[in-house]
């Protein structure tokens, strides 16, 4: 690698209900390099996966192109696909958030591979049980509001990128 290529940090996630622990991860992943390229589960990939993202993965990439944090966004549609995104984009560290430690171990021969603490006390997971508990009236004024709030990082997000 010569001196002057930028050092690229790839990582890899659904980031549905986008919340501060996302933040958190990519603002410390972003720290590690240059630029951060960010693979995010198709929605495909995740039917696949049994899971079904709240948001779409168009609204999901949208969201994450609208941060500082992120470079590029790209799709995620199989678990295998890692190591050629690797070579392809030309990383040199793959993280990943903890939970998914020594997983990708083996990718240690063509990146360096690190694993960073969660953010305590909120998940994805955990925001979707406790909006499970909501009945449906109170679930359709929130799924409202959640939608106005993309509306409002949209709109904040191509005035910042049309100045």
């Amino acid at each position: 690698m010569s001196h002057n290529s930028p050092k690229i940090v790839i990582t890899y996630g659904t980031f549905d209900l986008f919340h501060v622990g996302h933040v958190r991860l990519l603002r410390r992943l972003s720290a590690l390099g240059d630029k951060l390229y960010v693979g995010i589960s198709s929605d495909s990939f995740n039917a696949l996966k049994g899971k079904k993202s709240f948001y779409s993965y168009e609204e999901r990439k949208e969201i994450l192109e609208s941060t500082q944090y992120v470079d590029l966004v790209f799709s995620e549609d199989t678990w295998e696909q890692k190591r050629s995104d690797i070579e392809k984009y030309k990383a040199d560290i793959l993280g990943m958030g903890s939970d998914w430690t020594n997983k990708f171990d083996e990718l240690n021969d063509i990146c360096e591979v690190v694993y960073l603490p969660r953010t305590e006390e909120i998940s994805t997971t955990d925001i979707k049980k406790m909006l499970s508990k909501i009945n449906s009236d109170e679930l359709d004024v929130l799924e409202s509001s959640l939608h106005s709030a993309l509306e409002v990082v949209k709109s904040v997000s191509n005035s910042f990128h049309n100045r």
